[in-house]
């Protein structure tokens, strides 16, 4: 009997050590942390160049944080920001940037790279526009009929320059929209806007980059590329905390301000493209504001 009662406490004694030991392992155990994470609404001529997919990797590594980038229209990503959807914005339309910050919902308009729009447009110029102003050039466009155009037709910032374009030649955009079957709004990102202007062999309204990155894939040329109404500045902008309560990543957005800032990232930029298509696709600006 007494053999008996010593194996049971034996046995008793094995087992409370075993699970003595398995708590003590387990109490050590630490879960596992996941990183931060920053959300950007970027305009469709940042993401479709490749450039966010070739800067994202960094900011990631140097600032142990996943980024998740949403390539919208600005006036789409203007709607995201002020929901709380996103934490920052990299965007191209100066008018409504200016007006985002004066109603409270950003930060500050930091410009951080620029470059040129361009209406491109078939070989054989069928409007003959070719070398002339953007003006002049809409305004033979709106007058003639000649030609098709197709429009982003979807509040980017494109579509906010082509806007701007018609109103310097003397056009109300209310008009333009209902000119004609020449005319035609695609409600698509840059990329596909380029791509059905040259399958209907149109005219349209693209930033530089855009149109270099996918010039291999099109039937389009430059027809108009001079003019200072054309002049194309990205900024950043942090959604601004206090006007939009669920935002609450200030921080992080001022890290990837100071990051496409910064005198590394800005030589990058400048180098972005160059390699592979002989030109540079954005120009630098480091917070100063392009006048040309």
């Amino acid at each position: 009997m007494r053999k008996v009662i010593y194996c049971l406490l034996s046995i008793f004694l094995l087992l409370s050590l075993f699970v003595s030991s398995f708590g003590c392992a387990t109490s050590e155990v630490k879960p596992i942390q996941p990183k931060p994470r920053l959300k950007v609404a970027t305009t469709t001529s940042l993401y479709d160049t490749g450039l966010w997919g070739y800067l994202e990797p960094m900011f990631e590594e140097k600032y142990n944080v996943g980024l998740d980038v949403l390539s919208l229209g600005s006036g789409a990503a203007f709607q995201y920001a002020q929901r709380g959807d996103v934490d920052v914005l990299t965007i191209h339309d100066k008018t409504n940037e200016e007006k985002f910050i004066a109603d409270g919902y950003g930060v500050q308009r930091v410009p951080f790279a620029y470059n040129y729009f361009l209406v491109v447009g078939p070989a054989n110029d069928p409007a003959d526009i070719k070398g002339m102003s953007p003006e002049a050039a809409f305004k033979k466009l709106m007058e003639t009929g000649k030609g098709t155009f197709v429009s982003r037709g979807d509040n980017s910032g494109t579509h906010s320059k082509e806007k701007a374009i018609w109103k310097a030649a003397g056009f109300d955009y209310a008009t333009v929209e209902k000119a004609g079957a020449w005319y035609i709004e695609g409600g698509k990102g840059m990329g596909p806007t380029l791509q059905m202007a040259s399958e209907k062999l149109a005219y349209t309204l693209t930033d530089m980059g855009t149109y270099v990155s996918y010039k291999s894939k099109l039937e389009l040329v430059p027809i108009v590329d001079k003019g200072s109404i054309l002049l194309n500045v990205y900024s950043v902008i942090a959604v601004n905390p206090q006007k939009v309560t669920v935002v609450k990543n200030l921080e992080m957005a001022n890290n990837l301000v100071s990051f496409l800032t910064s005198p590394e990232i800005q030589k990058l930029i400048g180098n972005y493209g160059v390699k592979e298509y002989g030109l540079q696709l954005f120009t630098p600006c480091a917070g100063a504001e392009p006048t040309q």
